[in-house]
């Protein structure tokens, strides 16, 4: 064993020791799950051969959630090139193409994601280093993200590090928003751009606007996006209540880096959402008389970021330190007959981190600090029972993670971390748990520049979830008090590399156990009026793709098959809120081919799901409604994009989406599954033309 190796295992395990023994008495230190810079070293620990770890990255990015250099791990990175490839406009756009990523929702204030069929909440996420806490209502979305603010995304799907952050049951989830040294021209200070999209499906126009610029070693952003229409047609003709647009979002960001490469960054982006919805915001249910059809729905979510790093590193100083505050809400009247009460929820989260980066001969050990004050509050203003309930929690934890080379074609990732947290009930009743993680991946070249294979475990505590903002209740009572969630995570698969081809294969497991999945209160003739509801969450699959690459172009396959069951039975969208979806199989395919004489791009992609039948099982607690299967469908979009060649600051571009006018709800999606509710349709047939100017 090298010299190396043995002094990179010294300090990791003396970094854990000193961490999890000191970290308790440190109430404000700070810790997240941004990844740090990733540097050239950090990074060769974690590629394949040609630098591939996975079908989707020639070269890793820093992009939140631990991102960087997990050697062995299931990694899926959205590039900025792949971004700009793709112009998405919700967050199902921004995933298209990876059938391990689901997301549901036929509009942005409803979409959830799905990792390996495990719903974002049971993930480490983060903005620009930022803890999102945003279970907010189960009718909608639980994260609100404008992608012409994303510059990247990573999913470390499973298996994730302990630099990933508290709570990254099944991986960790990591959005990148815009920086001004990512815009500016070469050789410029200042630059701006103005777009303008028209969708001809919902009548919906979308106009943004950026300005940015650097100097004397200043940076700064602008930017605003504002769109604005009305309800879009299903693939039957049938016009969707509830799903007309009015959305604005912006960023802002100043920055500083001194000679010495001192670099201090402050950054805030807000998105809101107020438009009209279905009473149910992704579903619609008939109860004339009692309820309305549709109901206001205010979203609002805003992110806060500071952030300090040093960009000239040296030996063993490479600090960065994090500090940041979230907080999404929802205002929407309830209604009972002739009763309205105007309701506000919202979750929010302070929290941030201290951390350094080791670097070694053979790689790097990262250790620190992170910490979140996380609260989810609702404020019901019935005229004649009003109430206002919140729980709240409070995490400290301590962490060391290596990223290790340390023999020839051998790349190791181990990692561990100690956290504390404090619970308080909507009662004011106090809970105190402590908990460890551990994780542990690897590598191999078995044929140097061809073949690789790879493996990856963990163990992670995730302590006590609060409950969604809108099913609590201030009855609730806690019994000998909440039980902390655990996972279980293992990944293996191999990835080839030929001229230009790529074949990758993995299959996955997750076991989640004591997942809390709250009630608001239910039984007769005695009801039971407890937060105490936890259930078992197992899900597995596997996924195989393939890709060839060339200089003008690219065409990928790839097909995953991904089963979930809670407590032994096969998982459908009501006992999965907050924990799984049914996804079954999913191909994605995808093209795109560059003619660059013309400044011309030509794409597309097409999304295939198969009918699956695993719903028909009843769960015991379902509703009383006959269960449904989930029919298959094939949706095919494509792309033309024109830049010319001699204005090569402004872009053209339209999209064909959903060119055969499929009727179908996407499969991640709730409600399909079971008679009661009628699902949203997905849009149908609609052309988008866009434009871009830059400065």
């Amino acid at each position: 064993m090298s010299s190396d190796y043995l002094r990179a295992f010294a300090v990791s395990t003396a970094m854990s020791t000193l961490l999890c023994t000191g970290a308790l008495a440190q109430s404000d230190l700070t810790r997240e799950a941004e990844a740090t810079t990733t540097s050239t070293e950090e990074n060769e620990d974690a590629q394949a051969p040609n630098g591939a770890t996975q079908l989707e990255t020639i070269i890793i990015v820093d992009v939140g959630a631990g991102a960087d250099a997990t050697a062995g791990a299931n990694v899926i990175i959205i590039d900025q090139q792949e971004i700009d490839r793709k112009k998405p406009q919700d967050l199902r756009e921004v995933f298209s193409g990876e059938p391990q990523i689901a997301v549901g929702g036929a509009i942005p204030s409803t979409q959830k994601i799905f990792v390996n069929g495990i719903d974002e909440n049971n993930l480490a996420v983060t903005v620009d280093g930022s803890r999102q806490n945003n279970k907010v209502f189960h009718h909608n979305g639980t994260y609100l993200l404008d992608p012409a603010l994303l510059k990247a995304a990573s999913v470390q799907a499973g298996v994730a590090p302990a630099d990933a952050g508290p709570g990254a049951l099944a991986g960790s989830l990591g959005f990148e928003t815009k920086d001004a040294i990512d815009l500016l021209e070469p050789g410029r200070n200042f630059g701006g751009f103005v777009t303008g999209i028209w969708d001809t499906n919902s009548e919906t126009y979308t106009t943004g606007v950026s300005a940015f610029g650097q100097q004397d070693g200043f940076e700064y952003l602008g930017y605003i996006n504002y769109s604005n229409g009305g309800n879009f047609t299903a693939g039957n003709g049938d016009e969707m209540p509830g799903t007309g647009t009015d959305l604005i979002s912006g960023l802002a960001k100043i920055a500083y880096e001194s000679v010495e490469g001192h670099r201090f960054e402050l950054g805030h982006e807000q998105v809101r959402d107020d438009d009209l919805r279905p009473y149910r915001a992704n579903v619609y249910i008939n109860r004339p008389g009692r309820e309305p059809e549709l109901r206001n729905y205010d979203l609002h979510r805003q992110n806060t970021v500071f952030t300090y790093t040093d960009t000239s590193p040296e030996g063993w100083w490479d600090p960065k330190i994090v500090l940041a505050y979230s907080r999404t809400q929802i205002a929407t009247p309830e209604y009972f007959f002739d009763v309205v009460s105007p309701t506000e929820g919202a979750t929010s989260s302070f929290n941030g981190k201290v951390e350094n980066r080791f670097a070694l001969d053979i790689g790097s050990v990262t250790a620190g600090f992170d910490f979140y004050n996380d609260k989810a509050d609702l404020e019901y203003r019935n005229p004649t029972e009003p109430f206002f309930t919140d729980e709240r929690a409070t995490n400290i934890g301590a962490y060391a993670q290596a990223r290790l080379e340390p023999f020839d074609r051998t790349r190791i990732s181990f990692g561990g971390r100690a956290d504390h947290q404090w619970f308080t009930g909507v009662d004011d009743s106090d809970w105190k748990n402590a908990g460890v993680s551990g994780n542990i991946s690897g590598e191999y070249d078995l044929v140097p520049e061809f073949l690789t294979v790879k493996a990856g475990t963990s163990h992670v505590w995730g302590g006590v979830p609060l409950a969604e903002n809108f099913i609590q209740n201030p009855l609730w009572t806690y019994a000998d008090g909440p039980e902390p969630v655990t996972s279980n995570n293992y990944t293996a698969g191999l990835v080839a590399l030929y001229n230009g081809f790529t074949f990758e294969a993995n299959v996955f497991r997750t076991d989640i156990s004591d997942a809390r999945l709250p009630v608001f209160g239910r039984g007769a003739p005695v009801p039971e009026v407890t937060s105490i509801r936890t259930l078992d969450l197992v899900t597995e699959g596997w996924e195989i793709g393939g890709r060839y690459d060339w200089d003008a172009g690219f065409v990928s396959v790839k097909y995953a098959d991904i089963n979930a069951d809670v407590d032994d039975v096969p998982a459908d969208s009501e006992i999965g809120r907050y924990l799984t979806t049914p996804l079954g199989q999913i191909i994605m395919i995808g093209a795109g081919y560059t003619f660059d004489d013309w400044g011309i791009e030509v794409g597309g992609d097409i999304e295939i799901a198969l009918k699956t039948e695993r719903t028909l099982v009843r769960h015991p607690t379902d509703p009383e409604s006959e269960k449904k299967e989930l029919p298959g469908y094939e949706v095919v979009n494509a792309y033309l994009e024109w830049t010319p060649p001699s204005k090569p600051n402004f872009t053209l571009r339209a999209d064909a989406l959903n060119i055969f006018d499929e009727n179908y709800t996407d499969r991640a999606a709730y409600g399909q599954d079971f008679d009661g509710v009628d699902p949203h349709f997905d849009p149908g047939r609609s052309f988008r033309l866009s434009a871009t100017a830059r400065f």
